[in-house]
């Protein structure tokens, strides 16, 4: 069984996900968005106070708020980083995307180890998460489904009522919703969904109840 634990930084609310398996203590730390050593800490301090034992590093996409903390938990705890190699340019231009927010800059993260694609096979326990491809918000953006704990990590393709923005470097809102339409919501209805910020949902509330969703009728 996989469990999870969310964490909110950062001034954008980025959600930052540690999935583990609840036997091994196998971790993987999910767009990491700590910008402050306050935020780190308390990333830290749950993974040291639950034994957990981190194994991956992974990045939906690379926005700088889902990158902040990167640095620190490639460094704190050496692990193999997984990210879109579509989004490698957002990696390489981290002080440009620190100068579009107006923000002062963190420590620049490292280029991924390995690139996520739809054939990568990562293993918490005897738990195989399934990598959806899902561009639109970005080139390269990816959501990590869950099928035997029925959840999927959806970064900033789907919210709780709403989608993600096509405005920035890369967007595209006609992949956008194609993403959403393929690879979302053909999903289980009672899978829950864990956005990159707010609150979690399920695919059957988001057909339901989103409102770009229901006017464009897309499933």
């Amino acid at each position: 069984m996989i469990k999870i634990k969310k964490f909110t930084f950062s001034s954008f609310a980025e959600n930052t996900y540690l999935l583990w398996d609840e036997s091994s203590k196998e971790t993987m730390i999910i767009d990491p968005g700590c910008s402050a050593s306050y935020e780190e800490k308390e990333l830290e301090n749950f993974i040291s106070s639950n034994k957990l034992s981190v194994k991956y590093l992974i990045n939906t996409h690379c926005h700088i708020d889902h990158i902040f903390g990167c640095s620190f938990v490639k460094e704190k705890y050496k692990v193999p980083y997984y990210a879109p190699k579509k989004d490698i340019p957002l990696i390489e231009h981290f002080d440009k995307q620190t100068e579009f927010v107006e923000i002062e800059a963190t420590a620049k993260p490292p280029l991924p180890d390995n690139f996520i694609t739809e054939d990568l096979k990562l293993k918490l326990g005897e738990t195989e998460p399934v990598f959806l491809f899902t561009p639109g918000h970005t080139p390269g953006e990816y959501c990590i489904y869950f099928p035997d704990d029925k959840f999927c990590i959806t970064g900033d393709v789907l919210f709780q009522n709403s989608i993600g923005r096509t405005d920035l470097w890369g967007g595209d809102y006609d992949a956008l919703l194609q993403s959403i339409k393929t690879k979302l919501l053909t999903l289980p209805d009672d899978t829950i969904i864990y956005p990159g910020h707010g609150d979690e949902s399920t695919i059957g509330d988001e057909k339901k109840y989103n409102p770009f969703l229901v006017e464009l009728n897309l499933w």
